[in-house]
């Protein structure tokens, strides 16, 4: 290669101009729509690629696939599948306030189900996207641009008669910025665009008289409407979003909570998840209200049923459902699109300037083509109409002209050399005709029948219409107010044609408060089987079988009901549960395991305690580790409300080997893995903060740890079986912290 080909630069200077190159591609051309016209490229290219294969409204239907072929070869060189999801997006009423494509087929619905492949379904414009988005194209009123290969021309934006950028929202990602601009309502932002043409002046409070605030094709209520004036004025914040409940009296004295609206963020698969967090909510006892639900949603729009027991506070749940699942929901609001080339955070009352600006200048272009053709008309027709008037003296002219060209010389500039005349008199007077060139052509591809006096008639008239709309686009041109009334009655016909009446409700409503039912306090008795399987049984019931509870159980004690359980585990982890989220029932059944209603996780740690938070806060708590670190803990500190918190730090390649609760004894007993045994006072263990690692108990060999810890009081004549060999703990020769300790040999 040679070495002028050879360009050597800085690395990172070419990733940074790369990377900027790459990310303004997708701003500009792929993820932000543009304020004048509110459609991405794609969008425009799909409305545009249809327009161009005559796929109007009131035509047959056309395959999917024809159209994103078409799209894809001509103006949008990406890859299918997005072109598709663009067609099916804009045909979806249940996402856009505006359907812009009339669907026929499988085109997804609002549970989340997607559309059929392209080949199987078919689409065509709707009436509104033809007359308010595609409608003067052929008046030279926007620009056009080449494609990517040159081959084609393609707008550079639609001449959209009406604010799109608000009326159907806007979702993108781009590089570094995000564009999530809220559906509104046909009329209201028509409303507002014709106050904000009477008045610029106008602010943004003003505005919102007209424009209550955002417009969810699915319905809804927007629930902080006391902050939607500081959103649209900045275009940034947080719309807060909640379904619409209904309740029903059934036959038995029940009552039905029935969700006949949703957030707009439910759409699609957060109707399944909604409908498991409500079945969640009944199997972690959150609520124990439900009864039934089923999703009966249909065409004729959603509903979904809770049925709840017969002596259930339905309001209650409902504040449930708006606390815990996405009944209630946000709505980010981030109104970015691109403004003149560049992309912009726009408020309300710039985004209503923007799209004023853009249809002000779609008038002027539009009105002075008009204006061209009607004084090209007008010129014509007053040739014709002179004509006529001395059609003797045209046709004498023609009769005696060689060819076309000496006719259309003699016409336009008054030659009469190499033409027959009757008389001298003609000849003076055709000298004297002077028509224009373009007349003299009219003239010239005249037909006879044109000279019939009803046809002469309807010249004249047409003539007279012409010099009307020339007066009429001359004032349109000239004077600002009559283009604004002009845009005004086409917004006004759009509005009486295409509006509807609002669906999301606005208002200011309470934050949801949810007031869990009070339990009546008692005791229960918890139990612990080796399997890690938990469960709560009535005092009562383990008194009858203490015998067998105590034998089949590892952890058995007694607290109450409204509590807390602590599991204390070999990784140093603590984890709390409600006693209330334990299953209680009967003796012999199986229980649940404690991962399923904890953070405990059974294949990566071990049970090392389980014991009441009540009994822990009134006591001193000891830790000894394998390593045999030591220290004591005020129970107290283990009185915390997350789930899951560290109960001790441990060093590396160490573990939790047991954790007990202090009462009245007074030796501790370590026994290692070896053998080894010491026996010391509990009082030379030291108090220390749950995030200490400790002190050491013993003294270890190299392979050595500590595997059984044992307490005693003074006066206790407790033992084990160690080895088949019976020791009593207290006769073990008493030594101090921090020594080696008795080996027992057997």
């Amino acid at each position: 290669m040679e070495d002028s080909r050879i360009i050597k630069t800085e690395y990172s200077e070419e990733m940074q101009k790369a990377f900027i190159d790459y990310a303004m591609s997708v701003i500009i051309a792929r993820a932000l729509p543009d304020v004048r016209d509110g459609l991405k490229p794609v969008q425009r290219r799909v409305l545009y690629d249809m327009y161009e294969l005559g796929i109007r409204w009131d035509r047959p239907y056309r395959k999917s696939a024809r159209i994103v072929g078409d799209t894809m070869g001509k103006y949008h060189p990406h890859g299918d599948s997005s072109i598709y999801d663009s067609l099916v997006v804009m045909s979806q009423d249940f996402k856009k306030g505006l359907a812009l494509i009339d669907g026929h087929g499988n085109f997804g619905n609002i549970e989340g189900d997607g559309a059929a492949a392209m080949r199987y379904t078919e689409a065509r414009l709707q009436k509104v996207t033809q007359e308010a988005f595609l409608g003067d194209l052929d008046k030279d009123v926007v620009d056009f641009a080449p494609n990517f290969d040159e081959t084609e021309k393609e707008p550079v934006v639609l001449p959209v008669r009406i604010p799109n950028f608000l009326v159907n929202g806007s979702e993108g990602i781009a590089v570094g910025m995000t564009t999530s601009t809220p559906p509104h309502n046909l009329c209201e932002v028509i409303d507002a665009m014709k106050a904000y043409m009477m008045n610029e002046n106008i602010t943004t409070r003003e505005l919102m008289r007209y424009l209550k605030g955002p417009d969810f094709p699915t319905g809804g209520i927007v629930t902080n409407k006391d902050e939607l004036l500081e959103i649209y004025e900045t275009g940034v914040g947080k719309i807060k979003l909640r379904g619409k409940v209904e309740y029903e009296k059934t036959k038995g004295g029940k009552t039905n909570v029935v969700i006949t609206e949703i957030p707009y963020t439910m759409i699609g698969a957060n109707i399944a998840k909604f409908l498991s967090d409500v079945a969640a909510l009944v199997e972690t006892k959150k609520t124990q209200d439900v009864v039934d639900i089923s999703n009966q949603s249909s065409k004729e729009g959603i509903r979904i049923v809770i049925e709840l027991k017969k002596d259930a506070d339905a309001e209650n749940f409902v504040n449930l459902l708006y606390k815990k699942t996405r009944l209630e929901d946000t709505f980010g609001v981030n109104m970015l699109a691109i403004c003149d080339g560049r992309p912009e955070t726009m408020g309300l009352k710039q985004i209503l300037k923007a799209n004023v600006d853009f249809q002000y200048q779609v008038a002027t272009r539009k009105y002075k083509n008009l204006l061209a053709k009607e004084t090209e008309r007008r010129e014509i027709q007053e040739g014709l109409i002179k004509a006529c008037n001395v059609i003797d003296l045209i046709i004498e002219i023609l009769r005696g002209s060689r060819d076309r060209n000496m006719a259309k010389a003699c016409l336009v500039e008054g030659k009469t050399e190499g033409i027959k005349f009757r008389t001298r008199e003609s000849k003076i007077m055709a000298a004297q005709l002077m028509f224009t060139e373009k007349q003299a052509n009219a003239i010239l591809d005249m037909r006879l029948y044109k000279l019939i006096g009803l046809e002469l008639e309807a010249l004249i008239n047409e003539h007279e219409e012409t010099l009307a709309n020339i007066y009429r686009y001359e004032d349109i041109l000239e004077r600002r107010d009559s283009m604004a009334q002009v845009i005004i009655n086409e917004l006004d016909g759009y509005k009486k044609e295409y509006g509807r009446k609002r669906r999301t409700a606005i208002e200011n409503a309470e934050e949801a408060v949810y007031r869990e039912k009070e339990i009546e306090e008692t005791d229960v008795c918890v139990l612990v089987d080796r399997f890690g399987y938990i469960k709560t049984i009535d005092t009562a019931t383990y008194d009858r079988n203490r015998e067998a509870a105590d034998a089949e159980n590892r952890f058995v004690f007694l607290c109450k009901n409204t509590g807390k359980v602590c599991v204390f585990t070999d990784t140093g982890q603590l984890h709390t549960i409600k006693v209330a989220d334990i299953p209680y029932g009967k003796f012999r059944d199986k229980g649940t395991p404690l991962d399923n209603i904890s953070n405990y996780n059974s294949e990566k740690e071990r049970i090392v305690s389980i014991t009441s938070q009540t009994e822990l806060n009134l006591r001193q708590v000891v830790f000894v580790t394998a390593q045999s670190m030591m220290k004591i803990v005020d129970g107290g500190e283990f009185d915390v409300s997350k789930r899951t918190v560290a109960a001790t730090k441990l060093t590396d390649g160490d573990r939790l080997v047991s954790v007990a609760a202090l009462l009245e004894q007074r030796n501790v007993i370590l026994q290692t893995k070896e053998g080894f045994f010491l026996r010391f006072s509990v009082e030379e263990i030291p108090e220390k903060k749950k995030g200490a690692i400790g002190v050491r108990g013993m003294k270890l060999g190299p392979k050595d740890e500590v595997e059984n810890v044992y307490y005693t009081m003074v006066l206790d004549n407790a033992s084990i079986s160690y080895r088949e060999k019976e020791i009593v703990l207290n006769d073990l020769k008493s030594g101090r912290r921090d020594s080696r300790g008795t080996k027992i040999r057997v």
